[in-house]
């Protein structure tokens, strides 16, 4: 969409009028992507994925990024990319040290996908470019091809996550209810592409998304230095953090047992072997032993509840020692292994066990 033909774009219809009508009018649409994009120039954060840019920081900075704070990533990224620092290298590597890597990110099926993908784009001869052909690599959603495209190859497709639904909704004081996250972010897609700035696309992108993560907060939003306040209805109001309105999920608790017994130095660990669990060759402590364990229940003793979110799922862990048990045979079930601290450091460790584990030997020793 150039800026010149935006006078024939047809503003997307939403469940409400627009109360606010600058989107109609060209200049002052022209004026709000001037406005962001010279606020994003003045105040991009220093992100190591933004210096000397290319296709494999971008998808590599947005499959990390995924349900993953900024901060967290930062570390991991530039250890990654010491290791890893292009597809080639990527493609080649084993997912044992591709997981092992990504140690500790969680949701492990973004990893895998990224070596799958590394793998397509090595046998290619030159990389793809188009949101279509993005979409159908693993683990690419609209918002990853959005952002890819976009910010890679110049293409004019505006993404829309968490941030845009935020700034959007905020800026035109949306009252409609969105079942969750995702509905309104495919809901609010077409209002931001309406937005996207042709001539940057990239940083329009990212401009906007900055623009949620650094002022327009879920709490407390920075309304008063919001460089777009002029053109936001809520906070002009002052009531920006009603918005958006996406009813919300309540949330499961499940309690799961988890053994820690040793053997001559060694603890039992434990990983899915179900190649439909996202946690496949990930280890944890088990939560149920093998058959070849036979262990005296009134030596059980708790070390403890820890507990953990993923998603809308609160964990409760409670760590259960087991100080007397005997080993029938030498064998353990498939999935089991017996880890020393070397072995522990050579194969991949849930994020939480890792911490849980390193935390109960140093009070144990």
């Amino acid at each position: 969409i150039h800026e010149k033909e935006m006078r024939k774009t047809q503003l997307p219809s939403m469940k409400n009028s627009y109360p606010n009508d600058f989107l109609k009018d060209i200049n002052q649409l022209l004026l709000f992507r001037k406005i962001m994009l010279d606020w994003y120039d003045n105040n991009k954060r220093d992100l190591p994925w933004r210096k000397n840019s290319s296709l494999y920081k971008t998808v590599l900075s947005e499959f990390m990024l995924q349900q993953t704070r900024v901060s967290t990533v930062i570390p991991y990224f530039d250890k990654w990319l010491k290791k890893f620092p292009d597809f080639k290298t990527l493609a080649n590597a084993s997912e044992e040290e591709v997981l092992k890597t990504w140690e500790g990110l969680g949701y492990y099926s973004r990893a895998r996908n990224l070596l799958k993908l590394s793998k397509i784009l090595k046998s290619l001869e030159t990389p793809p470019e188009t949101v279509k052909e993005w979409m159908d690599l693993p683990g690419v959603g609209p918002y990853i091809a959005a952002a890819v495209t976009s910010i890679a190859f110049d293409a004019p497709i505006a993404v829309c996550d968490g941030n845009l639904v935020r700034v959007l909704t905020r800026i035109f004081a949306f009252d409609e209810e969105f079942k969750d996250g995702a509905t309104a972010q495919k809901k609010l897609q077409p209002l931001a592409q309406y937005f996207i700035s042709a001539n940057r696309p990239g940083d329009h992108n990212q401009a906007m998304m900055e623009l949620g993560a650094t002022v327009c907060h879920p709490r407390s939003p920075l309304c008063v230095t919001c460089p777009v306040l002029n053109f936001c209805l809520s906070g002009q109001a002052g009531n920006a953090e009603s918005f958006p309105k996406i009813q919300k999920k309540k949330n499961r608790k499940i309690s799961i047992p988890r053994y820690w017994i040793e053997s001559d130095g060694n603890i039992l660990l434990k990983t899915d072997l179900s190649s439909k669990n996202k946690l496949f060759g990930i280890y944890e402590l088990p939560s149920k032993l093998p058959s070849s364990i036979d262990y005296d229940l009134d030596s059980i003793l708790s070390l403890g509840i820890r507990k953990r979110t993923i998603g809308n799922i609160n964990y409760e862990e409670e760590i259960l020692l087991v100080s007397k048990h005997k080993i029938e045979n030498g064998e353990l079930d498939s999935g089991y292994i017996w880890a020393n601290e070397k072995k522990m450091g050579e194969i991949s460790l849930s994020g939480p066990h890792r911490k849980w584990i390193n935390e109960i030997s140093s009070s144990r020793a």
